[in-house]
C-alpha cells in the first residue's frame, strides 16, 4: 500500500516519524532511500525517540561512523551505506549483529546493497520539493 506524505519542515519530518514509529514491530528493516539532505537522518530522529530508544538530540547521522546503536538492550540500528563501495566493505560493518535479536534496523542509502533478510521490509523514499518541504513516500 503506497502512502504520500509531504512535510514542510524538520520539525514537520521529525512529527511525521514519531508517529510512524508506532506502526513498527520489532523485528524490521525500514530502508530509506533519497538524495543527500532530504531528510534521512531527519526522520530517523522521529522514529529512534518514538521507540523511546534515544532523545532526538541524541541521534545523528552513521555517515562516518557508518552504524549507531540506540537502547539498552539494542532496541534500534540505524547505519548508513553511502560511503560503502563494496560487498566487502558491508561485510565488515557488523550488521550481523543486529539480527541476534529482534530490533528495528534503519538504513540509509539503502538501495546500495540490496539484503536478504528474514525480517520484514518497509521502504521509504524522501524527496526535496523546495525549501523545506519534502516527500515521504512508504512503498
Amino acid at each position: 500500500m503506497l502512502e504520500e506524505i509531504i512535510t514542510h519542515s524538520a520539525e514537520e519530518t521529525t512529527s511525521w516519524g514519531r508517529e510512524f514509529s508506532k506502526r513498527l514491530n520489532a523485528p524490521v528493516l525500514v530502508l530509506l532511500a533519497g538524495d543527500l539532505g532530504t531528510g534521512k537522518t531527519t526522520l530517523t530522529k522521529g522514529i529512534v525517540s518514538g521507540l523511546g530508544a534515544a532523545s532526538e538530540d541524541d541521534v545523528t547521522s552513521p555517515t562516518f561512523t557508518l552504524v549507531h546503536v540506540y537502547g539498552r538492550p539494542a532496541k534500534v540500528y540505524h547505519a548508513d551505506l553511502y560511503r560503502i563501495e563494496s560487498f566487502h566493505d558491508f561485510e565488515t560493518l557488523g550488521m550481523e549483529d543486529m539480527f541476534t535479536a529482534p530490533s528495528v534496523a534503519i538504513l540509509e542509502w539503502s538501495e546500495r546493497f540490496p539484503l536478504k533478510s528474514p525480517w520484514p521490509q518497509i521502504r521509504i523514499r524522501l524527496e526535496h520539493l523546495g525549501g523545506d518541504a519534502r516527500r515521504i513516500t512508504v512503498l
